[in-house]
């Protein structure tokens, strides 16, 4: 999907539903695996990008996504729509974004 990292920076993040997200402030790499985990986005949409969808926001301007929810990536970068959590599947995730 993507050739270049730096290709990622200062991209516009949208949901495919067409809602705004932020802009991509920096990659997150996992190096054993030698591939991207996670944007970090910043001035992020707090009406998408909140605890009720799973994220823990405390007061950081900034909110990691992980790249597993991109599904494209060129002009903009396309995520899926995070869904509303219950706290019952949030306490059970494990990857600690609440994903």
């Amino acid at each position: 999907m993507v050739t270049d990292v730096a290709s990622l920076f200062d991209l516009t993040v949208y949901t495919d539903k067409g809602y705004y997200i932020g802009k991509v402030y920096d990659v997150e790499i996992d190096a054993s695996e030698r591939r991207i985990s996670t944007l970090v986005v910043e001035n992020y949409n707090k009406d998408i990008i909140n605890e009720e969808t799973g994220f823990n926001v405390a007061e950081s301007s900034k909110a990691k996504i992980p790249y597993r929810w991109v599904t494209a990536a060129a002009d903009i970068v396309i995520i899926r729509h995070p869904a509303r959590k219950s706290a019952a599947s949030m306490a059970s995730d494990s990857d600690g974004l609440g994903l």
